[in-house]
């Protein structure tokens, strides 16, 4: 396969840290590359490198000529006040306002944002959710129309249904090669064919593979392992001729100088083994109360709504120590919800919690809205003084920092200068001095890199009180909960064995029919209440609706087709004979149901 960017020898440091010495790839056409390493490797620093906007200290970047490279941030810098549509158009380098004869770029962008599900581009992108802001953000960088496209963390706030759109739609793009960086394992060993680790354990800062993310971790294990042998052979090898250089000046004259300079030589590549095989890890470890009440939390038909969205209805919940619910359902289902319920924080509009008496909850906030921003670190450990008090014993802040992978010199920097990723350690620092009952966990995994996450993983399977992990990270969902609990966002709560069971019972087929979709062995209602016009369109509605589904189907076969796609005209009418289906289709249910409507109330 042809190469598009090829780095070689990149070494970059920032202040006195090297982030990656003598770091190469090529990306090639048919590549899906997935970023992997702890937070502050140099992974968002790489793809800058890669697009050209940062330059390394040593090393060279080539990008093949006339190549469209697109990146999405982790974080989006959006204007609250401009439109879907401006944002999108601004992509392509143009204004809507301005610029009224880029036909062709207007119909790019309408298809993209069509594709990408936005049915009200004039909204503006302030009253826009983290999820659907991500979104956005990909349809910008989409209707630039690039060749390659880089995205880092792009699974941040979406819920997901909207994680799975990604991979589906990254799958099926029409992309020459992507790179993603990631903390979602599921989510990268359904999208990438190639994985780079990018982290200071290894020589040169980086470990690639060709294959899945979990081809990855057997390569780097068996590499990690032929490290270990080899560190092992090498500290014989060292010892040996330490206990020579021990014998003694006379013994040592009589042996020749290079054998005093290879012990040199053994025990400095000893050190550099030891230091690549050493894993610096977050030290978590939660702190239970040690409570034996059986019950901790008991709901009762509890019922919640949110304005006129009833999110609960009847729910019935009891939580025991040792057990560990998952909570899944796409955004606005009511997850964080049933959290606060759980709290205190919200109550009930009918139905009843009970809480075990002095029942100790700690709340891992996904706004992180306890973290005062202006706090120097320092602070934030220990707000009154130099230590923490953890499980009845005092620690100082330096070594409570260190626990948590922070540098000595980052204690007195504001908690607003941190990663995101730092800050997220530091709310499970401020948590783990708590001791808990019930922790509840509300998406922990932002910002979090993987060995971080595994090592979280440990800690929430230790735990002994009881446990509510609301997340979308798939892999510890699955490998943590013993129980999951879906919500629909239309009040029904339904207990699931694992993820893949609750995915399958949301696909069509696996849900009670509703009108989206015609069911052609549906028992018609009775006819009453109707003018004979009105019953013989009644009669005739179930075929026209299938035939204008396939209508619709054909518009969009035709708004995909890339000889459409490139023709600006064809688009632009392609575009409008799809919108223009869809709007039949959904009149003709809208007809269809207040038919129903009216027979079934005669």
């Amino acid at each position: 396969m042809a190469a598009l960017i090829t780095a070689r020898d990149l070494t970059h440091s920032f202040g006195p840290r090297t982030l990656f010495d003598g770091l190469s790839l090529t990306l090639s056409e048919g590549d899906r590359v997935g970023v992997v390493g702890p937070n502050g490797t140099g992974k968002t620093t790489l793809l800058r490198i890669l697009t050209g906007a940062e330059v390394p200290d040593e090393g060279e970047v080539h990008r093949r000529r006339g190549l469209r490279v697109a990146t999405v941030d982790q974080d989006d810098d959006f204007d609250s006040r401009s439109t879907v549509i401006e944002v999108a158009a601004r992509a392509v380098g143009f204004d809507l306002r301005e610029t009224e004869d880029e036909t062709d770029r207007q119909v790019r962008v309408a298809i993209v944002l069509d594709q990408l599900g936005f049915r009200s581009p004039e909204k503006p992108v302030g009253e826009l959710s983290g999820g659907w802001r991500k979104r956005l953000a990909i349809a910008a960088a989409l209707a630039a129309d690039p060749e390659v496209l880089l995205l880092d963390e792009p699974t941040n706030h979406l819920d997901l249904d909207g994680i799975l759109w990604l991979e589906n739609m990254l799958l099926s793009s029409r992309l020459l090669a992507t790179i993603v960086i990631s903390h979602d394992r599921a989510f990268l060993d359904r999208v990438s064919n190639r994985v780079l680790e990018v982290a200071p354990r290894y020589p040169g800062g980086s470990f690639s593979c060709s294959g899945s993310y979990t081809t990855f971790l057997e390569m780097r294990a068996e590499y990690l392992q032929g490290r270990a042998q080899y560190r092992d052979s090498l500290a014989n090898r060292v010892r040996r001729e330490l206990e020579w250089l021990k014998r003694g000046p006379k013994a040592r004259t009589t042996k020749a100088q290079a054998r005093i300079d290879q012990a040199e030589r053994l025990m400095t590549d000893l050190a550099q083994v030891r230091a690549e095989l050493a894993t610096a890890e977050v030290g978590i470890d939660m702190t239970a109360s040690g409570r034996r009440t059986k019950r901790l939390l008991v709901a009762s038909g509890v019922d919640k709504a949110l304005g006129d969205k009833q999110l609960l209805k009847g729910l019935d919940l009891v939580l025991q120590p040792g057990q560990r619910l998952g909570v899944v359902g796409a955004n606005g289902s009511g997850k964080s919800t049933l959290l606060r319920l759980m709290t205190g924080e919200l109550e009930p509009d009918g139905g009843i919690i009970r809480r075990a008496d002095h029942l100790q909850v700690v709340h891992f906030d996904q706004a992180r809205e306890q973290l005062d921003q202006s706090q120097p670190l320092r602070r934030a450990f220990a707000p009154d003084g130099d230590t923490v008090l953890y499980r009845g014993r005092e620690v100082h802040v330096v070594t409570w920092a260190r626990r948590f992978q922070f540098r000595d010199d980052q204690l007195d920097q504001p908690v607003s200068e941190l990663s995101g990723g730092e800050q997220a350690r530091v709310h499970i620092a401020r948590l783990m001095v708590q001791p808990a009952d019930l922790l509840l966990l509300d998406e922990p995994t932002n910002d979090l890199d993987i060995p971080t996450l595994e090592v979280l993983e440990e800690s929430l399977l230790d735990f002994p009180g009881a446990l509510v992990l609301v997340s979308h990270d798939r892999y510890l969902l699955d490998r943590v909960s013993t129980v999951l609990l879906g919500l629909d966002g239309e009040g029904a709560a339904t207990p699931f064995a694992d993820v893949e069971q609750w995915l399958a019972h949301r696909r069509p087929e696996a849900r009670a029919p509703k009108r989206t979709r015609v069911d052609r062995h549906r028992e018609k209602p009775k006819r009453k209440g109707l003018s004979y016009l009105e019953k013989r369109e009644y009669e005739d509605m179930e075929e026209t609706i299938l035939s204008a589904e396939a209508e619709l189907e054909a518009a969009s076969e035709d708004l995909a087709d890339p000889s459409v796609a490139s023709d600006a005209d064809a688009a632009h009418r392609a575009f409008v004979a799809h919108e223009a289906a869809r709007d039949k289709v959904a009149e003709l249910y809208r007809r269809w149901a207040e038919l129903e409507e009216k027979s079934d109330g005669a």
